[in-house]
């Protein structure tokens, strides 16, 4: 607002508003002067652009070149290529179908390679886990060779206590019955 209020007053010729405006720009110059103090390159940043400035010219100079001779070179070879065509355009078919297909096959070997190595890494990583796998697995099989055991005892005694008890009922029956047919 006061600075609205500033710009107001300049507008309308004020003297007030004529001095804060100078003193609010004295205030930003000096802001502005201790930003730029304090972003200062670095000595390593400044030899870093000192050094690769003119590399980068010197780089840009040389791909002009090379653009300029392959146009003067494509230039001149024109006649040539136009000349040797039914001979140079089978060629150049051929050697690329030749090169594409080196590259396939190397593409796909080391495909097949680099698969071949993760398997091995694989196989070789669980190989030698399975001691431990193989030991847990021992314990878990014995854990429930127990249970199984206790469990088949366990039924084992009760089937017996339960045809012991079918005996006793049956002898004991048997026994009444009998005596009782003697005594009709």
């Amino acid at each position: 607002m006061a600075e609205r209020g500033s710009y107001v007053q300049v507008q309308h010729g004020g003297q007030y508003g004529a001095g804060q405006q100078q003193h609010g720009r004295g205030q930003m110059g000096e802001q502005m002067k201790g930003m730029l103090q304090e972003k200062a390159p670095s000595a390593s940043q400044a030899l870093t652009v000192a050094t690769l400035f003119p590399l980068g010219g010197l780089l840009l100079v040389l791909s002009g070149l090379a653009l300029a001779g392959t146009v003067v070179g494509l230039a001149v070879a024109t006649p040539v290529f136009l000349l040797f065509s039914p001979v140079l355009v089978p060629a150049a078919l051929t050697i690329g179908m030749a090169v594409t297909g080196f590259l396939a096959s190397g593409a796909l070997g080391l495909g097949g390679l680099s698969s071949l190595t993760v398997l091995a890494n694989t196989a070789r990583q669980a190989f030698q886990r399975t001691p431990d796998y193989v030991e847990e697995a021992r314990q878990r099989m014995a854990d429930a060779a127990a249970a199984a055991g206790h469990k088949t005892q366990q039924a084992g005694h009760a089937i017996q206590s339960r045809a012991e008890e079918t005996r006793a009922g049956h002898t004991a029956g048997a026994g009444a019955g009998a005596g009782t047919r003697a005594s009709s």
